[in-house]
């Protein structure tokens, strides 16, 4: 019906251009639905943008837009000017009838589209550095990763799910020597760290005390999953790995280990990729030397100091960065230009890149480098996550990833369930700071747990079913429901909200931004789970069998809505709760 309306809309637009002698191209109007019901089920600001070109003001060229419209061959009920220059439109009661049997025909398929003709698109996310448990800002990412690449896929795209698998750096070696070190101190040859140490992991650490070795490098992980992995090689090799360096089996050990559980966890959350890309494979490849050889054969790179710079105020930015530090070694920004290289050369044509607030300032590098190599930089997005924060009973929980006190995502989906915990993780606009209440999310009350009033909304259609079929009450196909027969103010809004999707889902796909199907399913919700539980008004069964019939589409038309929602944020639609 907007599609409708739209082209309707268009064509009149077309019609007074021409009388104005006007050929230039129509403007590019917004066809939206008001915050307000009364407003109308359309508002449209095309007379807005065409007064000028009409020579008239405003609100006159509103009104002789809204009568060009008419009503667009029927579909139109009604329509007036508003405010400065609006024209809002109200559409025919049997058009929201005909919706109703157009959902229940595509069933699954309806809010899906193809505006992404297929084309390639890389979403990137989560690429935690396998040192420990993933966290909870690791967790917000993934679900928000997985969200963007589910309504990708409902809207026509290619979508390629990455984990950038950084294995390499400093951060790996660190991992390792902490694992070497617990190893030792098992083994009684290492003695442990002052108490003062332990409480700052950034002070400047002894290499030796009272002539022993101390436990942990400078910055060591102090996890309990530490001492586990080190344990388990003390089980395994006894003491034959006193000589070892960290960055030899300790290191291996203790990555393959870390990575197993990170990979548990993400299909614990029902997050699955296509592919892992590992950083150590842009070193093997020699990605690494030939991004540095063409970034300084474009003279983008210089040594000063003994690093190697990159030019990034030639490419616009404020300030140059370090890519290879003075000891040889690349900073992560190098690895990062080449990484992103490799993607347009594997043939996306759209990258998207779900990260972390803390890598907001190293983006802007990485796309102009890859820009001034020659990719289309315009092609690269950065969607940015803020951090979680976690309440119980009102008080924020202090954490600390260093010290390892920190509430890892596995305990927290043990605690809450997979449902809840995602629909926590994406109901808020990714840039902003969640607060993720432990309380709230445990609430089992459907009606206060956010989670599961919609998923109770879905439950309660399988409820009405059961109770037809008990009855022997066939369900109704959709060609032979009289859906005239749905009259009421509820039932309309429930009909006119169920037509928001399509363009819920596409302005989610569009924008990056899942939440806005969580913040739909729960405006459904409210306006469902009233009307179910008034039985005396809106009772769905009843003597008649027309409107019995009728109500019944409706309570499938719901469902189908619910359950592909529920499915984009990859939530389960349980049948009964």
């Amino acid at each position: 019906m907007r599609d409708r309306l739209q082209r309707a809309i268009e064509a009149a637009v077309g019609a007074l251009l021409a009388e104005a002698a006007d050929t230039s191209p129509p403007p590019p109007f917004v066809l939206d639905v008001p915050r307000q019901a009364e407003h109308g089920d359309f508002a449209c600001n095309a007379a807005l943008l065409l007064a000028k070109r009409l020579r008239q003001p405003p609100r006159e060229a509103a009104e002789r837009l809204r009568s060009a419209v008419g009503d667009a061959g029927g579909l139109v009920a009604r329509s007036v000017v508003a405010g400065p220059g609006f024209v809002n439109f109200w559409l025919a009661g049997e058009r929201w009838h005909e919706l109703m049997r157009s959902i229940l025909r595509a069933g699954a398929g309806f809010g899906r589209s193809d505006v992404g003709h297929g084309a390639r698109v890389q979403v990137e996310f989560v690429s935690a550095n396998p040192t420990g448990p993933l966290t909870l800002g690791h967790g917000r990412q993934a679900v928000l990763g997985d969200c963007i690449a589910r309504v990708l896929e409902v809207t026509g795209w290619q979508v390629t799910r990455e984990y950038y698998f950084n294995d390499g750096g400093r951060q790996m070696r660190v991992l390792g020597d902490s694992v070497k070190a617990r190893y030792l101190e098992q083994l009684g040859r290492a003695a442990a760290p002052p108490a003062h140490l332990l409480a700052d992991p950034d002070a400047d650490w002894p290499t030796h005390i009272g002539g022993m070795p101390i436990a942990f490098p400078k910055g060591g992980y102090q996890g309990h999953y530490i001492s586990e992995i080190a344990a388990s090689l003390r089980e395994r090799y006894g003491d034959s790995l006193i000589e070892e360096p960290g960055e030899g089996v300790f290191r291996q050990a203790a990555q393959e280990r870390i990575f197993e559980e990170i990979h548990a966890t993400l299909t614990a959350l029902r997050v699955r990729f296509d592919v892992y890309y590992n950083e150590t494979s842009l070193y093997e490849t020699g990605r690494i030397e030939e991004t540095l050889k063409d970034l300084r054969a474009k003279d983008l790179v210089y040594d000063a100091d003994g690093a190697v710079w990159l030019r990034a105020t030639a490419l616009g930015l404020e300030r140059d960065r370090v890519v290879v530090k003075s000891t040889g070694e690349p900073t992560y920004l190098l690895p990062d230009i080449a990484y992103h290289r490799e993607k347009f050369r594997r043939g996306f044509s759209r990258i998207i890149d779900v990260q972390g607030a803390d890598h907001i300032e190293q983006f802007p590098f990485v796309r102009a480098a890859i820009g001034a190599l020659g990719c289309d930089s315009n092609a690269v997005e950065l969607v940015m996550n803020q951090f979680v924060t976690l309440t119980r009973g009102g008080e924020s929980v202090k954490q600390s990833t260093r010290r390892a006190t920190y509430i890892t995502v596995d305990e927290l989906v043990d605690e809450v369930g997979c449902d809840v915990f995602r629909f926590f993780m994406v109901e808020r606009k990714a840039d902003g700071h969640l607060d993720f209440d432990v309380e709230l999310a445990k609430e089992k009350d459907w009606k206060k747990n956010p989670a599961y009033y919609i998923q109770y909304a879905h439950a309660r259609t399988h409820g009405i079913e059961r109770k037809a079929r008990e009855g022997g009450i066939a369900l109704p196909e959709p060609d032979a429901i009289d859906a005239t027969r749905l009259v009421l103010e509820e039932e309309l809004a429930l009909l006119k909200k169920l037509r928001e999707y399509p363009d819920v889902i596409a302005r989610a796909a569009e924008s990056r931004e899942p939440h806005h199907v969580a913040y739909y399913l729960r405006d459904l919700a409210r306006l469902w789970n009233p009307y179910v539980q008034d039985g005396v008004r809106h009772r769905v069964l009843s003597d008649d069998p027309g409107l019995t019939a009728a109500r019944l589409g409706l309570v499938l038309a719901v469902r189908t809505v619910l359950a592909n929602g529920l499915g984009v944020l990859g939530l389960s639609a349980p049948e009964q709760m």
